[in-house]
């Protein structure tokens, strides 16, 4: 869709090498080029201490509740990993874009320690279920009134159909604009806060 999407349907004219870094970005196999292998190094380091942030602040765990060896080897606060992260990948990287072994180690314990207690965490799960009710909300609301997307979706649907487009638009909301489109859509105004 980034060949599609934007410009009133002509795409972002984006390379061959900007296609190859999206499509790499977050499984599989690596970018071709280096640059894309950064952006999806850099957005792991960034992925992981937003995570480890926004379940501090949703009283799922605490910094104190991040094993004491692995804060001891990447840090005890979010400056400090973040430090440590991009430093071991600064040095070690050259024909490749890596961390050494040491520091892959604990960045890799302290992932498999979120999956545990974050990503698995009851607390955690039981929001999952208001995450699918919203995503459907918008899908039906989309389906019963195309119109209403954004002109480039619309334009895009001519070529795509419609549920390529509307299935792309929301995939393409930040979790912020999503519930705030529901919102829009589906809480009466007298009951905002």
């Amino acid at each position: 869709m980034c060949e599609k999407i934007e410009k009133e349907g002509r795409g972002l004219n984006l390379t061959y090498e900007v296609l190859d870094g999206i499509l790499h970005h977050t499984a599989g196999e690596q970018a071709q080029t280096l640059e894309g292998r950064i952006v999806r190094m850099a957005d792991r380091v960034a992925y992981i201490n937003h995570d480890i942030d926004d379940a501090i602040r949703a009283g799922v765990i605490s910094e104190s509740d991040i094993p004491s060896d692995i804060s001891g080897a990447l840090g005890h606060t979010k400056s400090e990993r973040i430090n440590t992260l991009v430093t071991s990948i600064v040095k070690n990287s050259g024909g490749d874009i890596k961390m050494d072994a040491y520091t892959a180690k604990y960045y890799d314990q302290l992932h498999s320690f979120l999956y545990e207690s974050v990503y698995k965490n009851p607390v955690a799960k039981s929001e999952e279920t208001k995450v699918s009710g919203i995503v459907e909300g918008l899908l039906k609301y989309y389906f019963k009134n195309p119109e209403k997307m954004p002109e480039e979706y619309l334009a895009a649907a001519e070529s795509e159909g419609i549920q390529r487009a509307i299935v792309d638009y929301i995939a393409g909301m930040t979790d912020h604009y999503a519930i705030t489109v529901y919102s829009d859509i589906y809480i009466p105004k007298a009951w905002s806060i």
